[in-house]
C-alpha cells in the first residue's frame, strides 16, 4: 500500500485535515515528519527512530508493505533536497498537495510567528515540488484547498479519499477537542484544531493582513502567482 504524502502551505487548515486522518484509525498517521526531522535530527514512526528523509521514506515503505498505510503531512516553509533525489517518492507514493488563498494563509501565518521569512510562506516551494511531482510521473497531482475543507467538507474529504484509494469514513469527520503529543512541541501552531471537534467556519480574528499591512502586501504579491499556478490544478477548476 503507497504512503500518501499530503504537502501543504502553512496556515492551509492542512492540521485540520491530517485530524481526520488521524480519527479514521485505519493508517499510521504522520504529522510533519521531514520538518521534524530537520529541526530535531531524528523521528520516530511506528517505534522506529530514523535520522535521514531517506531512511523516513524507507520505514514508511516498509509499514506500507507490511499492510499499515501511513499517511503524513508536512510543509512548504522548509526545503527536502535529499528526499526529492529519491526516485521512490515518485514511483512508490501518492503525493497531494494543499493551498489556502494567500490573504488569509499569510495573515494567519505572520500572526504566529511574525518573523517569519519570505520563503516561510511557502507558496514558492509548494509550486517547486508540485511541479518535480508532475514533472516526474507526467500526472497532475491532486490539490485541494483549505478553504473548500471548510466550505464543503464532506465533499472535499470524499473526493481526497476516492482519489487516494480510501474508504471514506464518514464519523471521522467529528473527533474530541485535545492537544494531540505528536504535535505538542509546535502546538502553538495547532491551537484552533486542538481546541475544535469538527470543521467549522469561523469569523476572522482581528489582525494584520495585505490588505492592511505594506510587508504582507509585498509578501502576497510574491506568493500569489505560484498560489494562482496551483489552483488552476484543482479538480474544480478544470
Amino acid at each position: 500500500m503507497k504512503p500518501i504524502l499530503l504537502w501543504a502551505v502553512p496556515r492551509s487548515r492542512s492540521t485540520a485535515f491530517l485530524r481526520i486522518m488521524m480519527e479514521r484509525g485505519d493508517l499510521e498517521v504522520a504529522h510533519e515528519p521531514f520538518s521534524y526531522l530537520q529541526d530535531d535530527g531524528s523521528f520516530t514512526l511506528a517505534g522506529r527512530t530514523v535520522t535521514s528523509p531517506v531512511e523516513l521514506l524507507d520505514v514508511m515503505l516498509d509499514l506500507g508493505a507490511a499492510g499499515r498505510r501511513v499517511f503524513a503531512k508536512d510543509t512548504s516553509d522548509y526545503t527536502y533536497t535529499p528526499l526529492f533525489q529519491d526516485e521512490r517518492l515518485f514511483t512508490d507514493v501518492i503525493n497531494t498537495f494543499m493551498i489556502r488563498e494567500p490573504e488569509s494563509a499569510i495573515a494567519s501565518h505572520y500572526a504566529v510567528n511574525p518573523e517569519a521569512t519570505l520563503d516561510e510562506y511557502g507558496f514558492e516551494y509548494l509550486h517547486a515540488v508540485f511541479e518535480a511531482v508532475r514533472s516526474a510521473t507526467g500526472e497532475t497531482p491532486l490539490v485541494i484547498d483549505g478553504d473548500d475543507l471548510v466550505a464543503r467538507p464532506e465533499e472535499t474529504v470524499r473526493a481526497y479519499c476516492a482519489h487516494v484509494g480510501l474508504e471514506f469514513r464518514p464519523e471521522a469527520m467529528r473527533w474530541d477537542p485535545g492537544e494531540q503529543a505528536d504535535w505538542r512541541r509546535t502546538n502553538r501552531w495547532h491551537t484552533e484544531v486542538a481546541g475544535s471537534s469538527g470543521l467549522v467556519a469561523t469569523a476572522p480574528k482581528p489582525r494584520a493582513t495585505p490588505s492592511t499591512d505594506e510587508h504582507l502586501r509585498r509578501v502576497a504579491d510574491h506568493h500569489r502567482p505560484y498560489y494562482e499556478a496551483l489552483a488552476r490544478a484543482r479538480p474544480s477548476a478544470a
